[in-house]
């Protein structure tokens, strides 16, 4: 078979209208001859409504009992999307963690996976089905349903495309891709075309919310080639891949708040102590302090007050010339 993992957050599930724009790319996905593995994330703000009403019922609830509670979003989504589907005369079936055997270890909220058994998936796509697994859960050697951490989604993603060799894993988002800085900050921010696993981690590890950093790692240890792209267009967007390294120097900046205080890191490959100089230099210039600066193969960081961190971020996308390097309009 020729199986695509497609993911889709839940900002790409947020009300009918968009449940049904990510059916009809199901749909027209096995018409091009894929058979299609959904993977999703619970609708809108679903996730927080749950976590508040679990606190209006018991100030400090049970790990275990919260887990239960969490994995009832993506279930939400399963329902949904499977029946947009069959609505649309696309046979589908939907599927828990559980069901789709995603196997996890360690503490209830921020578990790992442990691997995947994906006999009933690839019956399910045998049948010709479309199958729309829940995402962010997985059962333990107990038997109890635990959750991946925030981003788990992208987690079971990765491993539901390891598991079933599938041709790619696509991630799609409210965004086109992945940007030299986050669109919304920086407008003048360009989609970049390919990006290497090392570099697509740091810029997560960064600050970057396109994607979770463990689901990045798990892709990069098995071989999965990951496309970001946007729900609501239909343009290619971002390849993550072994063979995107690309020229080295800096490619993205991302920023992460710590407090009164942010860090502002540059990303890319082959890194030299140059470019950590030029941060603090473009900064000093802008009269921007900057401390704590951190280097490494793959990015160079420092810290500035919070409230400065859009102006630093702005500073050195245009002194690095970030819009025109190795990036495809949009």
């Amino acid at each position: 078979m020729n199986i695509l993992v497609m993911k889709f957050g839940g900002t790409s599930l947020a009300d009918p209208e968009k449940i049904q724009r990510a059916a009809a790319r199901v749909a027209r996905a096995r018409r091009q001859g894929f058979a299609v593995a959904s993977v999703v994330s619970a609708p809108g703000q679903v996730t927080d409504e749950l976590l508040s009403l679990a606190r209006r019922v018991a100030r400090r609830a049970p790990a275990r009992e919260l887990d239960a509670l969490m994995a009832a979003g993506e279930q939400i989504s399963i329902a949904l999307l499977a029946s947009a589907l069959l609505g649309r005369g696309v046979p589908a079936a939907s599927l828990t963690g559980v069901q789709a055997g995603v196997r996890a270890r360690g503490p209830h909220g921020a578990a790992d996976i442990a691997g995947v058994r994906p006999a009933r998936v690839l019956k399910e796509l045998a049948r010709g089905r479309a199958a729309v697994v829940a995402g962010f859960q997985g059962v333990n050697g107990k038997g109890d349903v635990v959750t991946l951490g925030r981003g788990g989604s992208d987690l079971t993603a990765a491993a539901l495309a390891a598991a079933l060799k599938a041709k790619a894993c696509e991630i799609y988002t409210d965004v086109k891709g992945v940007y030299t800085a986050d669109p919304r900050l920086v407008p003048q921010a360009r989609k970049i075309g390919k990006i290497s696993f090392y570099e697509m981690l740091a810029l997560a590890e960064a600050g970057a919310q396109v994607m979770q950093p463990r689901s990045i790692s798990y892709a990069q240890s098995r071989g999965v080639r990951l496309h970001v792209r946007s729900a609501f267009h239909d343009a290619e967007g971002t390849w993550i891949g072994a063979d995107a390294a690309g020229k080295g120097g800096v490619k993205a900046l991302a920023v992460s708040r710590l407090g009164s205080r942010a860090r502002v890191s540059a990303v890319g490959r082959g890194l030299r102590p140059k470019d950590a100089e030029s941060m603090r230099e473009v900064l000093r210039a802008c009269g921007i302090a900057c401390r704590g600066v951190e280097f490494s193969a793959f990015r160079a960081s420092c810290e500035v007050d919070a409230r400065e961190a859009v102006p630093a971020l702005r500073a050195l996308h245009k002194a690095w010339s970030l819009g025109r390097r190795e990036a495809s309009s949009g």
